[in-house]
């Protein structure tokens, strides 16, 4: 199964392309230290009526860290650093470099999202969808400690209002 292919995959793209999830994506990821792409995936498990605990969370998380702190993240790194340019090289010459970082960087998450939908079978209990939704996230925040409120809401109503 390629990437593409990924129900979970298709689901992301779906669901960070909803009105205003991506920047509350980011402020997540920014203020709070969320992993997005770990966010989704409980959001994922929830879609499809799985509620879990901060327990499975952190076994999650343990699971793609290294991936994230050696791989995604100094990539995400460059391609912000990029955006302004670097030295005696303007953003705009170094346009295309930061284009393909930023590609080399969505296939990173793309092979972080393989290594946790590869553990979804065995994840979880039963749960009406909005209220897995509210659990998965519930658990995420008592695994890393507060989440800012306003993007946790955007996010969550974002979810509920979304048709199954």
């Amino acid at each position: 199964m390629t990437a593409t292919d990924s129900a979970f995959w298709r689901f992301s793209l779906r669901f960070y392309a909803l009105p205003d999830v991506a920047p509350a994506c980011l402020a997540l990821q920014d203020e709070a230290n969320v992993d997005v792409n770990l966010m989704l995936f409980l959001l994922f498990l929830a879609e499809n009526g799985r509620a879990i605990t901060r327990d499975d969370v952190a076994r999650l998380d343990a699971g793609i860290a290294p991936w994230r702190r050696e791989v995604v993240e100094p990539l995400r790194a460059l391609r912000r650093r990029l955006k302004s340019g670097v030295g005696e090289i303007p953003a705009a010459t170094s346009e295309g470099l930061r284009n393909m970082v930023k590609k080399i960087e969505l296939e990173a998450e793309r092979l972080e999202q393989g290594r946790l939908e590869n553990a979804a079978p065995t994840l979880g209990k039963p749960a009406p969808r909005n209220e897995a939704a509210r659990a998965n996230l519930a658990a995420y925040e008592a695994y890393l400690g507060r989440l800012p409120d306003a993007p946790k809401a955007l996010i969550l109503n974002a979810f509920s209002a979304q048709a199954s």
